[in-house]
């Protein structure tokens, strides 16, 4: 019975410290967990404090109206054109940037407005293009 004794201690002092842990968490409790994950990460990313923390964020945004609604327009977007979105982003590029990959800013703009499917064609000289797997456009 020590050992529980000691752990709901400890337990107590973990919430103090990390409140996102404990029954009512608010917005700020979220936020600063989100920083904490961030140090974590990049200071002692073997942590186990890293997988409870990430889980009960996980959680708390899966309560939330605002990451619902969130999840649920990224979940209609198909995981192709999600990660071309992406990789756009990432590389500053616009619908004029494909003419060898996917043809007219028409042509990818309709493929981005979802009206079109990314050819096996454009699916192979995107993934040459950017180096990544062709999986990652299906």
């Amino acid at each position: 019975m020590m050992i529980a004794a000691e752990a709901l201690k400890a337990t107590q002092a973990l919430v103090a410290a990390v409140p996102l842990l404990g029954d009512s968490p608010s917005k700020k409790d979220y936020n600063n967990a989100l920083a904490l994950v961030e140090e974590l990460l990049i200071e002692n990313p073997s942590s186990p404090l890293l997988d409870i923390v990430c889980a009960r964020i996980s959680e708390y945004e899966n309560q939330q109206p605002e990451f619902q609604a969130l999840r649920a327009e990224m979940d209609a977007i198909p995981a192709g054109l999600a990660v071309l979105r992406t990789l756009m982003d990432q590389h500053h590029l616009t619908i004029s940037d494909f003419p060898d990959e996917i043809g007219s800013k028409s042509m990818v703009s309709r493929v981005l407005n979802g009206e079109r499917q990314l050819s096996v064609n454009h699916i192979r000289k995107l993934s040459s293009r950017f180096n990544v797997s062709p999986a990652v456009f299906i």
